[in-house]
Parts: structure tokens; sequence; C-alpha cells
């Protein structure tokens, strides 16, 4: 199968996979998604997550964290820029997501990083996708 947009793919996997009730979900394996996965795992929307090096790529094996009513803790997800079109934001223009109950993933020159940690560096870089 081939995606056009791989970090869409993840996003939506993962959501799907919380909305069906899946505790575990694999990702096909790329150092930007690790990255992503890293964010979430910080910022508490997911348990855990191994790379698994089984094919030319590995994969990535993500445990996803529920709240006591069974419910994944990753209840949307927005995938901002993508390939056809890139949205770019000044360091003074980085967003906040649902007044900070959730987390912008932002690629920039410091890397892959959360809104709040843009902010605190004082960069700006393209917006990834928003979660919540």
């Amino acid at each position: 199968m081939n995606v056009t947009d791989p970090i869409s793919d993840m996003l939506v996997r993962i959501k799907n996979a919380g909305k069906a009730g899946h505790k575990i979900v694999r990702i096909p394996g790329s150092k930007v998604k690790l990255s992503i996965a890293k964010i979430l795992k910080e910022a508490g929307f997911v348990d855990e997550f191994n790379f698994i090096e089984n094919t030319k790529q590995g994969e990535i094996e993500i445990r996803l964290k529920f709240d006591e009513y069974g419910d994944c803790l990753i209840r949307g997800v927005k995938r901002v820029s993508r390939p056809g079109l890139r949205k770019y934001v000044k360091k003074t223009e980085v967003p906040t997501v649902l007044s900070g109950y959730g987390t912008a993933i932002i690629s920039t020159s410091n890397g892959i990083l959360t809104g709040r940690d843009a902010k605190k560096k004082g960069v700006g870089g393209e917006i990834l996708c928003f979660v919540w």
C-alpha cells in the first residue's frame, strides 16, 4: 500500500485504535514518527512505545492510555500541514490547542517539539498536527 501522507496515516491509526478499544497499535516506522510518538508519551497521551526491527523500515508499537471509564485519552487529532498545503508559523504565532488541554506538534529547526516547548525556545516552524 502506497501512503502519500505517512504522518496522517499514523494519527488516524492511533485514533481509530483508541476508538475501537485496542490497547496496542503498530505503525510502519520512521524517525519523524518516532519523534511524534515520543511527544505523545511525554504529553501523557500514550503509555509507551517501542521500535521493532522486523522489516526494512521497522515498526513502532504504541501502547495506548485509557481513562477510568475505558475511553482512550486521545479524543481527536487534526493534521494541519499536509503534503499539498504546508502551514508554517512564526515564533510569535505558535498556537495553543483547546486552551492548553491539547498539544500542537511542530517541526522546528530544533527538532520536533510541542507548541509549549517551541514557545519556550522561541522558535517557529511547520505545524504538523494537533492532538487532544
